[in-house]
């Protein structure tokens, strides 16, 4: 049975609901008593309108929806076997001295001609405008750069710089804040993974891409047509009229229109408290996206990669076909229901295609281009990952067309937690949960010492918030290795849906992944009778 969402109250915008029995479809209390002094989120709107959109508070979490779909990765087991080992070394004797899970290579690849290698098949979602992007930069970029993966700076960096200084044609003539971006990575990139900016309708429109090819020098931009959280533009919030009006300024969509003198007044009253910048809502033409493709390479980018959201499946098909003609480099899908920074809560929750079946057609539509003889463009999964099954899970699922799977909050969490540990030792209040492991920074954080060893004086410069991202992903590692050994991989490109079985009737139908009770039959007969 599905296990919907529970509407009308929820711990990310702050609600609850005040009778123990609630109407399922409405969420409203079964009994709604006149004079209830709350807090659902119909009692909460009464007088905060849209601010109850949106999880909060804004700046402080990170929000991921919470609605049960019929069919996940959950549904999917690894097929584990006592004999074989594929992708061992060549030459290499098989055998339980050289098959051991430690030697499994976790290594991936992405790219048309100019290939990116990354030490493990992930990398982080697009890391924008957001205050948790801005304020955990150093944590994000520097732990992306030392763990060998590519890191994305997500869509509005300039336009929301408060230092942006733009030329007579109104385009970013100087960005200090998508300089430090860049900056960070490049200062401990080994390289292995990239940093990759991205670029909405507004990034377009302010010659964000000249800005970064001409100072920066960078190898690869991404153009985005959307997320798995929302289906509408990028949002922020601020808190200040001046910066709203500023904004406004140039050209975003900015609500409250806080030019509005009822709205000013509404905010110096206190009644108002922020304000939502957003971005616009892009229009996808084929014509237009191969002719900004040329452009975008003329400019001087090697690699040009796309980022699409859960839209409809015609959508998917247009991203994936127009690819194919543009060479994009790599095609990231992002299926609902998503979430990192800010999106409407209901949206969040209640629009796109999940995940599991987003990747079922994108595989489905992959293999059908094949068969035309049309080369398929790499392609990478997001969509509410976090650990190593799920991302082997994608990647076989994918195979041969996934290389690797896009994580948001599974790789910010890291950051946060290592950045939280160091300012509580300074403060002297460490909480028991970490406590108990030590208290200092070379007690506490198993990976520190290897760090150190590598790193020598420069482990100065790296902040507790990337040692915790690079210690997440050396548990990533070996988690994967362990996974991939068990069903004999020992490298990722030998991975196939055949590692996988369908724990449901409904989830193979979906994915085409044979049912348990059917995968491999044939070979077991052949076995037990022959």
């Amino acid at each position: 049975m599905m296990n919907l969402r529970q509407p009308n109250a929820n711990e990310a915008t702050g609600t609850v609901n005040r009778s123990r029995d609630v109407v399922p479809m409405s969420g409203i209390c079964t009994r709604c008593l006149d004079g209830c002094k709350g807090s659902c989120e119909i009692w909460l709107s009464s007088f905060r309108g849209r601010e109850v959109l949106y999880p909060g508070p804004f700046g402080e979490v990170t929000a991921g929806a919470d609605k049960n779909y019929p069919i996940d990765y959950s549904h999917l087991n690894i097929q584990g076997y006592a004999v074989g080992a594929k992708g061992l070394p060549e030459g290499t004797e098989i055998g339980p001295d050289t098959a051991v899970f430690t030697t499994v290579n976790t290594e991936t690849e992405y790219g048309w001609s100019k290939k990116v290698k990354m030490r493990l098949p992930i990398f982080t979602g697009a890391l924008g405008s957001t205050d948790i992007a801005r304020i955990n930069w150093e944590h994000f970029a520097i732990g992306a750069a030392i763990s060998g993966i590519t890191c994305v700076c997500g869509e509005n960096v300039c336009g929301v710089d408060p230092q942006l200084e733009r030329d007579s044609k109104g385009k970013v003539k100087k960005s200090p804040e998508m300089d430090r971006r860049i900056d960070v990575f490049k200062k401990f990139h080994e390289g292995y993974g990239e940093i990759l900016v991205q670029m909405n309708v507004e990034d377009t429109r302010l010659g964000t891409a000249e800005y970064v090819a001409s100072k920066h020098n960078l190898d690869t931009i991404e153009l985005k047509w959307g997320q798995g959280a929302k289906c509408i533009g990028g949002e922020i919030k601020v808190r200040s009229l001046e910066r709203a009006i500023e904004l406004k300024k140039r050209g975003y969509i900015v609500l409250p229109d806080p030019t509005v003198k009822e709205n000013q007044a509404a905010f110096k009253a206190g009644a108002i408290k922020e304000f939502e910048r957003h971005s616009r809502l892009g229009f996808v033409t084929k014509e237009g996206f191969l002719e900004e493709i040329d452009r975008l390479r003329n400019i001087g980018f090697k690699r040009i990669t796309l980022k699409t959201g859960a839209y409809s499946m015609v959508e998917l098909a247009m991203a994936i076909r127009y690819s194919s003609e543009a060479k994009i480099d790599l095609l990231t899908i992002d299926g609902a229901p998503g979430g990192t920074g800010m999106s409407p809560w209901p949206m969040m929750n209640e629009w796109g295609i999940p995940t599991f079946y987003l990747q079922a057609l994108a595989y489905d539509f992959a293999e059908k281009l094949s068969k035309k003889g049309m080369r398929v463009p790499d392609l990478a999964m997001a969509g509410g990952f976090s650990d190593e099954p799920g991302v082997f899970k994608a990647l076989a699922m994918g195979s041969p067309y996934f290389k690797a799977v896009c994580m948001g909050r599974g790789l910010m969490i890291p950051g946060m937690v290592g950045k939280n540990i160091e300012r509580w030792i300074k403060e002297g209040d460490l909480p028991k949960t970490v406590s108990k492991f030590g208290n200092n920074i070379e007690e506490i954080f198993v990976c520190y010492e290897e760090l150190k060893e590598k790193y020598g004086s420069r482990i100065k410069e790296i902040p507790m918030g990337a040692v915790g991202i690079y210690t997440y992903t050396q548990k990533f590692k070996t988690g994967l290795q362990q996974i991939m050994a068990g069903s004999r991989n020992f490298r990722l490109s030998t991975m196939t849906r055949d590692d996988l079985m369908a724990l449901t009737e409904d989830a193979a139908a979906v994915s085409g992944i044979e049912y348990v009770m059917a995968a491999r039959y044939d070979e077991a007969m052949g076995a037990l009778l022959d």
